[in-house]
């Protein structure tokens, strides 16, 4: 994969798309909402299958700035219990991601149906719902069947609500392609640990270098 950024910027950037939509779910599931200029980005994600880079993917770096401040609060230990259940899930995709890319035969199916939903993804940019919907039933169909399941914690009225249902399911597929990409460029649990600090100024880095708009 070409890129401007260095393969540690590059891991950080897939890393705060995981955050990100780590983040989003644990707004939707609390508080049934969300930014959607972030949303966007994340769901677009999933249909970037032959990006010439990781910021492409989400559309440019401040596609995952919501990520990014999310990444570095995670990573300086400032975790408060408003942000317990945004960690868990990060570190429950990080782990789901690994059971999903054993399983080559569900990996197939996932693929061919977003390259399939692709096309509604593109003829109904702005309609971030609608795309949701069909992303939402691809993570039921596949994903919600493993043995291994996320557990998400939140309002139930916010949770039962079929909506902000499709954005949460469509959220964890877009955040478990980020953990696959964080893999893919040499991201592993155990680095978390050992390049804390590195992946921390990267991430702070990264985020101001954003305009602040």
């Amino acid at each position: 994969m070409n890129s401007s950024h260095t393969v540690l910027q590059q891991q950080t950037l897939a890393l705060a798309g995981v955050a990100q939509a780590a983040r989003m779910v644990d707004q939707v599931s609390r508080s049934g909402n969300y930014p959607v200029e972030f949303l966007e980005p994340s769901i677009h994600s999933l249909f970037e299958f032959e990006a010439s880079d990781v910021a492409a993917i989400y559309g440019g770096v401040a596609g995952v700035k919501l990520g990014l401040h999310n990444l570095s609060a995670m990573l300086a230990t400032r975790q408060g219990d408003e942000t317990r259940d945004m960690v868990r899930y990060v570190f429950n995709l990080l782990y789901l991601e690994r059971r999903f890319a054993a399983n080559q035969e569900m990996m197939s199916v996932v693929h061919s149906r977003l390259q399939h939903a692709s096309f509604k993804a593109e003829h109904f940019s702005g309609h971030v719902h609608e795309i949701c919907h069909s992303v939402s039933g691809i993570y039921q169909d596949t994903l919600s069947q493993m043995r291994f399941r996320i557990k998400v914690n939140g309002s139930a009225q916010h949770l039962q609500d079929k909506q902000n249902a499709d954005i949460i399911r469509a959220l964890l597929l877009a955040g478990l392609r980020s953990a696959f990409l964080w893999r893919q460029l040499g991201g592993r649990r155990w680095k978390l640990l050992w390049q804390r600090k590195q992946l921390l100024q990267t991430a702070q880095s990264l985020s101001r270098e954003l305009p602040l708009v």
